[in-house]
């Protein structure tokens, strides 16, 4: 028995097949915005559009000028067309982390709660993209420079019903140091079972935590066990030191778009965690 198939549109009058062309997606140009120039295979963050014309600046500080024609760029591996960024309906804009940005905002006096990351390139990273969020909410990010002993940490803190602690950790997957900490933080205080939020992202080291096509390159390139990443991966990418390699990654970083999804939903994580509670009455 034969299958029937509904060839309408397939063919024109004349008989001839029609070809049938994938859609491609209008993405907004917006400042920051990675894509590729598949002719020159240039790749670059939008830096300005002006007319019909978009300005790309790759990682070396090189910049070029493009027209704005549909289906040439490649955005994520595929084509895309560029079109300008429209205003926000109602008048409305976003922050970098997607949330509707505050006007006029006066930074709330902070909340007793903290979340806590592992260094300073983790807090100069949540601080880009969540920034404006964290002011409107109260919440101070510390860094800890290391979970060695996240335990005695939490305890010293005293985590408790207006005192709420978030931990965010690098490469807290099954079996690495990471997560035994993570246990360990758990287990300091009879408070931390409810007061304490420790959540993280499966990524060595925060910079993996940006997208590859964000500072320019395909991918991450892969460093030897015993070779601090930030070094070994410098060296790869011919980044020079890891302070010259922090100031790239950071610098690329525009909003959560440019991040891998467990990262966003671990912060996102951690600051409902640390809100979730009303602050103590006065007196």
């Amino acid at each position: 028995m034969s299958r029937s198939h509904d060839y309408r549109g397939t063919f024109d009058s004349a008989g001839t097949r029609t070809a049938r062309r994938a859609q491609v997606p209008e993405v907004p140009a917006e400042p920051g915005l990675v894509v590729e120039d598949p002719a020159s295979g240039f790749c670059g963050a939008v830096v300005a559009i002006t007319g019909a014309e978009v300005t790309l600046e790759d990682r070396f500080g090189g910049r070029r000028v493009f027209p704005l024609r549909p289906a040439a760029f490649l955005y994520e591996g595929a084509p895309a067309t560029l079109v300008r960024p429209q205003a926000a309906r109602g008048g409305r804009t976003f922050s970098a982390s997607g949330s509707v940005h505050v006007a006029n905002l006066k930074a709330r006096t902070a909340r007793a709660a903290r979340i806590w990351v592992e260094g300073l390139h983790d807090a100069a990273l949540v601080e880009r993209v969540w920034g404006h969020d964290l002011r409107v909410e109260g919440v101070v990010v510390e860094p800890l420079h290391g979970v060695d002993d996240l335990a005695a940490a939490v305890r010293d803190f005293g985590p408790g019903p207006h005192r709420r602690l978030g931990i965010l950790v690098d490469h807290l997957v099954d079996g690495t140091k990471e997560s035994r900490q993570a246990r360990e933080a758990y287990r300091a205080t009879r408070e931390a079972q409810h007061h304490v939020l420790v959540t993280g992202h499966p990524y060595v080291d925060v910079w993996q935590a940006v997208k590859p096509s964000v500072v320019g390159i395909r991918e991450w390139p892969v460093i030897p066990r015993g070779t601090d990443w930030k070094t070994g991966v410098c060296a790869a990418l011919g980044w020079g030191e890891p302070a010259d390699g922090a100031r790239r990654v950071l610098g690329a970083v525009r909003s959560y778009r440019d991040l891998e999804t467990p990262m966003i939903g671990a912060v996102e994580r951690l600051i409902d965690f640390v809100t979730a509670v009303e602050e103590p009455a006065g007196p």
